[in-house]
């Protein structure tokens, strides 16, 4: 338990950057389950589209120190390949 002000304020903003940073997980997730399911509805526009929109949502995890930059680049990667994968059946 915070006994000094110091530590009750730190608490309170810990509390506070917790939660901001967990909605900003849970959009990333969100951006990333959708483009996820264009790929397996095999809609290649649909895919490609999604991707767009998702990779600024990644970078902006990263700047915000909610997603290690290697961790999103594999991600982004990744999807890369299969939305290119997809296109090319």
């Amino acid at each position: 338990m915070a006994n000094t002000a110091q530590s009750k304020k730190r608490a309170r903003q810990s509390e506070a950057r917790y939660a901001v940073n967990k909605a900003r997980r849970s959009r990333i997730r969100t951006f990333l389950r959708k483009v996820e399911e264009a790929l397996a509805s095999g809609n290649e526009d649909a895919a490609a589209a999604a991707l767009k929109l998702a990779q600024p949502e990644l970078a902006r995890g990263v700047t915000k120190g909610v997603l290690h930059k290697n961790t999103v680049a594999r991600k982004m990667s990744r999807l890369t390949s299969r939305v290119k994968a997809l296109a090319a059946k």
